[in-house]
């Protein structure tokens, strides 16, 4: 009996520690904790050097417009002995701003054969040479006396940061391409447990929006908006650079790429157990062999085969649709009255820089919403939601610029639709659109849907740059509503021909879009009722 409270006390403290180790629940506990570690040091350190790129050269570059168009002026004076005109003096810094988008253009080209020939990790690590490249050019510039070098530097962090651009010094347009901003959703996409990939998907978008906050802060006067600062601002981007390339090769490459495009079972083992956070991941791996068994035998396709391929008509119209109404939903519109708007509702000059920035919060704030709320309810009721609100918040705001004249109060009605179509933006299509390329094509078709989906809005980004200042010209007050139809539009294709994918796997996806296809060539192939003349069964004998 003496020995009897001795067996019930659990033994020594080393055998209760071992004891609790023990426990499945704390097991579970922790296995958690890693898995939830690990996925958020992948997501910032693919994050900081990826999308949050784009937004902060998408942003930086509003502060320095009139000091960037005096260094230009001056240095053609130091060369010729004469001031360039001012017509000329336009043209260059619209060449500047332009080769921002045509770099994205090029990294959208670029993307996909990166990411197959040296896989999503690699193929972010690679993208930073040109961040250096840039940054090193935009730094030493002024030294210099080249404005050359300035236009070479915008190409290349173009190519980088990814596509977006300006098309006048106060145009946003947030979207998805280039080199990082094709990768970056690829690789979390392909690494990201099926119960959080929407959410873990989403997180470009946040990073997106947190870059061009970064970008409006630091081009503040206060900050880097000095005269004589702004080559240390365009050649800071270096910062983000640097960091990616300090963190992400610590992370697993994505196990998708190791095991389907690769074969290496063992490093796709490895990678796995890394982001899971656990040894046991043999479910999740004989899903991903059932992936690669439907994909032996093909090779990554081309992006022109996507557009042959009849069994993709779906898919690639539902990207199609999709990515151009988030291109001609008319964000950029929006962004760019917003500082007229401001200054009709009473704000100071000087304040408005600050009411911007209040602008790039929002979407901030939007993007984190979204995160949370996607697994929830799903891709295709925050898409519906989104393009809704911003056809309510449009029509709104249209009423109130045809009214700022007469009614007092209604520039500040046009100021507060402005804040409500950015939340809109944000909570919907500016990162569910993004997704619709990792969720709806399967491994060997991803990279040259990423490469489809940016060529498509790189076109659409240029017509609107042409045409915005014509419709400004031609509409006034009523400039939005072209865009009203494209907002509607993309809730009604969205709510009747988009599948939803939330918590399904590639492979649950890959199948439920076969059925689909399988049930519309029923519809088509479907013979029309008989229209002849009567079939005679019997004779009057």
């Amino acid at each position: 009996m003496a020995d009897r409270p001795e067996r019930a006390g659990a033994g020594p403290p080393q055998a209760r520690r071992g004891a609790r180790s023990t426990n499945p629940l704390l097991r579970s506990d922790e296995r958690k904790q890693m898995q939830g570690r690990v996925l958020l040091l992948t997501i910032c350190a693919a994050g900081i050097g990826g999308t949050f790129q784009f937004g902060y050269n998408l942003s930086i570059i509003n502060a320095p417009t009139l000091h960037i168009q005096e260094f230009i002026n001056e240095t053609w004076r130091v060369r010729t002995g004469q001031p360039l005109p001012r017509h000329l003096v336009l043209l260059v810094w619209s060449l500047i701003v332009s080769l921002y988008p045509l770099g994205g253009l090029f990294g959208a080209l670029l993307a996909g054969p990166l990411a197959v020939m040296l896989g999503r990790k690699k193929s972010l690590l690679v993208n930073n040479i040109f961040v250096v490249a840039a940054a090193t050019l935009f730094g030493f510039s002024r030294r210099a006396g080249s404005f050359e070098m300035v236009i070479l530097g915008r190409l290349l962090i173009g190519v980088s940061a990814g596509m977006g651009g300006r098309s006048s010094s106060c145009l946003s347009i947030p979207a998805h391409s280039g080199v990082s901003m094709s990768v970056q959703p690829m690789y979390l996409g392909e690494s990201a447990p099926k119960e959080l990939r929407g959410a873990v998907a989403m997180t470009p978008a946040i990073f997106t929006a947190l870059g061009i906050v970064m970008g409006q802060v630091v081009g503040l006067r206060e900050v880097l908006g000095d005269p004589w600062a702004w080559p240390l601002l365009l050649a800071s981007c270096l910062v983000p650079g640097v960091l990616q390339l300090a963190s992400l090769p610590l992370l697993p490459e994505s196990p998708r790429y190791l095991l389907i495009d690769c074969g290496d079972t063992e490093a796709c083992l490895a990678a796995l157990q890394r982001l899971r956070g656990t040894a046991d991941v043999a479910q999740e791996l004989s899903e991903l062999d059932e992936e690669r068994a439907a994909c032996r035998g093909q090779r990554a396709r081309r992006p022109w085969e996507l557009l042959q391929d009849r069994g993709l008509r779906r898919q690639v119209t539902s990207l199609a649709v999709l990515g151009g109404a988030l291109e001609l939903c008319g964000n950029d519109s929006v962004y760019a009255v917003a500082s007229s708007v401001f200054r009709g509702a009473g704000v100071p000059d000087a304040e408005v820089q600050y009411a911007v920035v209040g602008t790039g919060s929002c979407e901030l704030l939007a993007a984190c919403v979204s995160c949370v709320l996607i697994e929830r309810v799903g891709r295709r009721v925050l898409l519906i939601a989104g393009y809704s609100l911003m056809t309510c918040w449009g029509s709104i705001f249209t009423v109130a610029l045809c009214l700022q004249s007469s009614v007092p109060w209604m520039p500040y009605l046009a100021m507060s639709c402005i804040f409500a179509f950015i939340l809109s933006f944000g909570i919907g299509p500016a990162g569910v659109t993004g997704i619709l390329a990792t969720e709806l094509f399967d491994q060997k078709s991803r990279p040259a849907a990423y490469m489809v989906c940016g060529v498509l809005m790189w076109i659409l980004l240029f017509l609107v740059g042409l045409g915005f200042p014509f419709i400004m010209e031609g509409l006034s007050h009523f400039f939005y509503v072209p865009f009203l139809g494209v907002c509607v539009c993309g809730a009604i294709y969205t709510a009747f021909f988009l599948p939803e994918t939330k918590g399904k796997s590639f492979l649950e996806i890959s199948e439920e879009l076969d059925r689909l296809k399988e049930a519309d060539f029923l519809k088509q192939n479907q013979g029309p009722d008989w229209s002849g003349p009567e079939v005679i069964l019997s004779t009057e004998l």
